[in-house]
């Protein structure tokens, strides 16, 4: 399965996890991991050593992607199982993909610009205790309507107000 160390490599050659991982960036540790959790395969030469299909390049920088934009280990593998697993997805069915996470990523980047314009206010969770705090949310009413930051979940800091007086 391995090539020999002389030979040129041709583009069927499968990558060994060392040069999987200097191509990709990523750790040979966390390639290990992306296997041990079902993202990526990989082959056994005779002596043991995993050996990945040369379309595995795209498998690891779509997980790294998929990884930065926030998605969980599970969304990736039920995204990696609507893609071909015995070679490289076409554009077409990495646009479709790309597509269906359209709106979610549209709802983080919400998420992210409500975050950047109300950081610097109480964000109503308590942890903040800082003597502003108590203009936005006297006593920590705000904690009374659950766990977490709650202005930024949505609750309305007018309303947590008017259930302080």
């Amino acid at each position: 399965m391995a090539r020999s160390r002389t030979a040129a490599p041709t583009k069927h050659d499968p990558l060994t996890i060392g040069e999987l991982s200097a191509r990709s960036g990523v750790a040979p540790s966390a390639l290990r991991f992306y296997g041990d959790v079902g993202l990526l395969d990989a082959d056994r030469t005779t002596g043991g050593h995993r050996v990945y299909p040369r379309h595995a390049l795209r498998k690891v920088a779509f997980i790294r992607i998929a990884q930065r934009v926030g998605l969980s280990l599970d969304e990736i593998r039920q995204a990696l199982d609507r893609l071909p697993a015995d070679r490289a997805p076409t554009a077409k069915e990495w646009a479709r993909l790309s597509t269906a996470w359209r709106g979610r990523l549209n709802e983080q980047i919400a998420e992210l610009e409500t975050l950047r314009d109300d950081l610097t206010s109480c964000i109503g969770c308590g942890c903040l205790s800082l003597r502003t705090c108590a203009l936005s949310n006297p006593a920590d009413v705000a904690a009374g309507r659950g766990t977490g930051p709650r202005y930024l979940l949505g609750d309305d800091p007018d309303d947590v107000i008017a259930e302080a007086r």
